[in-house]
């Protein structure tokens, strides 16, 4: 509550008594949401977080055509259709979106904050909750990917990182300045696979971002690497972990393109080790149309995407022998069962695991003095 006792987000902090209102529908409307900003606010959520959720809901609100007050479930269905067929958002989207404007939904009903009082004395009717179990997304499995979704095979991720070392040299024979951003590109793959990086992880990085590792001094300067931009909790900042150089050309890329490469990009005075030609760091979408352009061009499955390198990664660390646990900490995972849903091992691997259990049980039964 407030010094004067009202709850953060109340009609009455948002809308000034006495005086008339020009337009009702409008000014009612946006004090309800710097009211919902308060209260999220007060909550303790992050400005982006709730930026986001604001967005959504007047989103719903152009789509409905309607004020809160005129809100139906109807409208969630109509919107909700659309957004699947026609936006073509994945489930786990979906049901952020209906999650936003459900919790809108919340807070003005809510009689603390006066807003169903208010709506009836200047419009005669008042917002109820329009997202119910029966017409909202159910969150029924842990994983909600897109089944096509997965990781590299070995293969699949040499050919990549080969044809864009290929572009490199095929700018730079050009004798065109392009050869820069195109090694940056390559530099910048081949660090997410080799630290299991998201897309933002990737692009946030600065260069005073590397460390030592006392453990492993034969990785220099590059021994580890602080995330400080993972991916966040709803309503959290940014999750930060330290992730450890565990393979051995890794450095040796990174000291390339830090020392000989990235001091001839236009922006290489700024922290970000992904400097832009046109800016201080490199967009997403850029990361996105040149990671597209490369697998096209190999002809590889077009269901792999950016983050499928981090699943390699998660795939390859396993497949290598290293600890689960151990693995779902350089990752940044909070629970062994999302790294088991990011882990798509080879028949290969899976046919030589059950290789060496068979042999160890028959090589157990053949032992000289075994008893039944």
């Amino acid at each position: 509550m407030g010094g004067d006792g009202l709850a953060p987000g109340s009609a009455r902090l948002q809308l000034v008594d006495g005086l008339p209102l020009l337009r009702p529908d409008e000014q009612v409307f946006e004090a309800m949401l710097q009211g919902w900003r308060n209260q999220q606010l007060a909550r303790n959520l992050s400005p982006g977080y709730i930026e986001d959720q604001e967005r959504t809901v007047r989103s719903f609100a152009r789509h409905a055509d309607a004020m809160p007050w005129e809100w139906t479930p109807q409208h969630v269905d109509d919107w909700s259709a659309d957004l699947r067929a026609v936006h073509g958002c994945v489930r786990s989207t979906l049901r952020n979106y209906q999650g936003s404007v459900r919790l809108f939904c919340d807070f003005l009903a809510n009689p603390a904050y006066g807003w169903v009082e208010e709506c009836m004395r200047h419009f005669g009717t008042h917002p109820v909750q329009i997202v119910h179990e029966w017409n909202a997304a159910a969150h029924a499995d842990e994983a909600e990917g897109e089944p096509e979704r997965r990781a590299f095979t070995r293969p699949e991720l040499e050919a990549f990182f080969d044809y864009a070392d290929e572009q490199v040299l095929r700018v730079r024979g050009k004798g065109r300045k392009g050869w820069l951003p195109a090694f940056r590109d390559a530099a910048l793959f081949k660090t997410a696979y080799g630290y299991g990086l998201r897309r933002r992880e990737t692009r946030m990085l600065d260069l005073t971002d590397f460390g030592r590792n006392p453990q492993g001094p034969e990785f220099g300067d590059y021994g580890t690497l602080h995330v400080r931009y993972g991916k966040a909790k709803k309503g959290s900042p940014p999750k930060r972990r330290t992730v450890l150089t565990v393979w051995r050309w890794t450095p040796e890329i990174t000291e390339e393109w830090i020392s000989e490469v990235r001091p001839g990009m236009r922006h290489s005075t700024g922290p970000a080790l992904w400097p832009s030609e046109r800016a201080r760091r490199v967009g997403l979408q850029r990361l996105d149309s040149r990671f597209a352009a490369y697998r096209d061009a190999l002809g590889l499955d077009p269901a792999l995407e950016f983050h499928s390198l981090r699943r390699s990664y998660i795939t390859h660390l396993i497949e290598d022998g290293f600890d689960p646990l151990f693995v779902q900490q350089q990752v940044g995972h909070d629970y062994a069962s999302t790294t088991a849903i990011y882990t798509c091992v080879s028949s290969d691997f899976r046919t030589r695991t059950l290789r060496r259990a068979l042999d160890a049980t028959i090589e157990a039964a053949l032992r000289p003095g075994r008893t039944s």
